[in-house]
């Protein structure tokens, strides 16, 4: 009697699509991170501004009361738009910002480039702009922890300590600074990670890279100056145009003397190129329904 065996069998069933399909990426690249030595003791670093902030709104608070115990007296710290701007701002968090870069996105791409993961994504139902977003989605997570949260923390506690609400009355435009400059920073440091992510497939290379370029621009910026004095070759720098377009979003005078305007084409053209560059490397066979 002749056995046949039977193959593949063809699935005539019908295909749903998820309303999510990137969530399980970033889902399982932030358990990834989390995991990593010495991670979450960088993390609680990286708030140490926030915690410092927070007890300078506080000391600000408790010096006005005793200032008006005393009859008179004048502040030593003023908690407005120009703190705030120099939380976000600051070299310290920029810094902290990076190293946080440098655990949770060097191998978010170039990791699926040594192993070529990318054939095994795409060929699921996933689309390009799914696997991208998933990536992204693990940067915007510790981003916004490091600037959106805290900011909009260090906001409500001078509230809670003021016991009214005249700082908000003074600066109604606060809330809207401090969201705009963190999702403006977090997307630009998104961008900037997942394209040098792209650009190698060793790990070690990328962590470079993010390092170096950073500290090797305001580097450029240090030399340049030094021999012209023209503030337009703070351009070069990173961490300047950050804090130009910090000073930009909450209204105070900014650390070089250049429209912050140049800052924003600058950071957005990175952010552009880094689109262009990433649909063009990551490369597999999609599904198409």
């Amino acid at each position: 009697m002749t056995i046949k065996e039977k193959g593949y069998s063809h699935w005539d069933g019908e295909f749903s699509p998820q309303k999510l399909p990137w969530w399980p990426i970033t889902r399982y690249g932030i358990k990834l991170t989390l995991k990593k030595k010495f991670f979450k003791l960088t993390c609680a670093l990286a708030l140490i501004p926030a915690v410092v902030f927070l007890v300078m709104i506080y000391l600000a608070e408790r010096i006005k009361d005793f200032s008006i115990i005393m009859d008179g007296g004048s502040e030593l710290i003023k908690v407005n738009p120009a703190l705030f701007n120099t939380y976000f701002t600051n070299e310290f968090l920029l810094f902290m910002i990076i190293i946080i870069l440098v655990f949770a996105g060097a191998g978010l791409i170039a990791d699926d480039l040594k192993y070529n993961s990318l054939q095994l994504y795409f060929s699921r139902p996933l689309r390009k702009q799914d696997y991208l977003l998933g990536k992204a989605s693990v940067l915007v997570f510790f981003l916004l922890i490091l600037t959106l949260v805290p900011g909009l923390i260090l906001f409500i506690m001078k509230l809670i300590f003021s016991g009214d609400l005249n700082f908000f009355g003074d600066f109604p435009m606060l809330p809207l600074s401090i969201i705009g400059y963190s999702i403006f920073v977090t997307m630009f440091f998104s961008f900037y990670t997942l394209l040098l992510s792209s650009l190698s497939k060793s790990k070690r290379y990328v962590i470079i890279l993010i390092v170096g370029v950073y500290f090797f621009s305001d580097i450029l910026f240090a030399i340049f100056y030094s021999i012209f004095r023209n503030p337009y070759f703070s351009l070069l720098s990173l961490k300047v145009n950050l804090q130009q377009l910090g000073a930009a979003f909450f209204g105070v005078k900014a650390p070089q003397n250049v429209p912050w305007i140049y800052s924003l084409l600058i950071l957005a053209g990175i952010c552009c190129l880094s689109g262009v560059v990433l649909i063009r490397k990551v490369k597999g066979v999609e599904i198409v329904k």
